[in-house]
C-alpha cells in the first residue's frame, strides 16, 4: 500500500487561492492508495477571523472538487479538515473520500485547542470516536491537538481500529512534542499512523511540517522536512495483526 502526504505550506493566501494551489499539487502526487492533506488549509489553522465567512457544508464547493479528484486518481482522499457549517454551528471536520468520490468517514474535532488559539472560542467540539473499514483495514481518526489524549486512541483500538489518520496544524514551538506523539500512539497501539501536517507560515506562526508514518513498533518509515513537500511511503497493512499476534500487550490491559 502506498500513501503520500501532501505537506502544503500554509500562507495567507485567500480561500480560492488555496484551494487552486492543493489541486495543483495534488495532481503532481504518484499513484497512491491514500492521500492526504492537512488541517484548516483552506483559510489557514491560525486565521480565527475567517473561519466563519468562509466555512461551508460538506456537501460545499470544496469538498465537491476534490470528490471529483478521488475519481479521477482512483483512491481515497483525506481532506484534511476544513471548517464545517452545519445550520449554523461550525466544526473543525476532517472527511475522507472514497474512489468513487464519497464520503465515508466524518470526523469532528474532538478536542479543540485553547492555548494561545481561538479555536475552542469559534468552533463547536465533536462527539464521536469515528472507525470506518477501508480496504487496507479498519481506521480510525483524530486531528492536532488529539494527540494528546491517548485515550480517545484507545477507544479507537476498542472500536478495531489498526491505522491512524490525523490531519494537523502543529507548529514549530512544539516540534518535539510532535515527533514524540506520533510515535507514541503507534507503538501504545500497535497500529500504523499517518499524518498530514502543516508547512509554512500563517498569521505570523510557523508550521513544523514533519509529516510521519510510523509502522506498529514506532518505527518512522517517513517522515517530511520543515518545508512543502509530498512525504510518500510504502506500507504493509498486514504487519499489524503480525505484531499483534506476536506480543500483543493489548490483551494485558487492565483497566477497559
Amino acid at each position: 500500500m502506498k500513501v503520500s502526504s501532501i505537506q502544503l505550506a500554509i500562507s495567507d493566501r485567500s480561500k480560492d487561492e488555496n484551494v487552486k494551489h492543493a489541486l495543483h499539487t495534488l495532481d503532481g502526487v504518484p499513484d497512491s492508495d491514500l492521500i492526504l492533506l492537512p488541517e484548516i488549509w483552506p483559510s489557514g489553522y491560525f486565521s480565527f477571523d475567517r473561519y466563519q465567512a468562509e466555512s461551508e457544508p460538506v456537501d460545499g464547493p470544496t469538498v465537491n472538487a476534490f470528490s471529483q479528484k478521488a475519481v479521477e486518481r482512483g483512491c481515497h482522499i483525506l481532506m484534511g479538515s476544513l471548517v464545517e457549517n452545519d445550520g449554523g454551528r461550525i466544526y473543525n471536520t476532517a472527511l475522507l473520500l472514497d474512489p468513487e468520490g464519497k464520503t465515508i468517514a466524518r470526523y469532528r474535532k474532538i478536542h479543540l485547542f485553547g492555548y494561545q488559539s481561538d479555536e475552542r472560542k469559534i468552533l463547536t467540539p465533536g462527539r464521536d470516536v469515528v472507525v470506518v473499514d477501508t480496504p487496507w483495514g479498519p481506521s480510525g481518526f483524530s486531528t492536532c491537538y488529539d494527540l494528546r489524549f491517548p485515550e480517545l486512541f484507545r477507544l479507537m483500538v476498542d472500536r478495531g481500529a489498526k491505522f491512524f489518520i490525523i490531519p494537523s496544524a502543529w507548529p514549530m514551538a512544539r516540534l518535539d512534542a510532535w515527533r514524540l506523539f506520533n510515535r507514541a500512539r503507534a507503538h501504545e497501539n500497535l497500529a500504523y499512523l499517518i499524518s498530514c501536517n502543516c508547512a509554512g507560515y500563517n498569521a505570523g506562526i510557523q508550521y513544523a511540517g514533519h509529516s510521519m508514518v510510523v509502522d506498529p513498533l514506532g518505527k518512522v518509515v517517513a517522515e517530511g522536512g520543515e518545508n512543502e513537500e509530498v512525504v510518500t511511503a510504502e506500507i504493509d497493512p498486514g504487519l499489524v495483526d503480525s505484531v499483534r499476534a506476536e506480543f500483543s500487550f493489548l490483551d494485558n490491559r487492565v483497566f477497559r
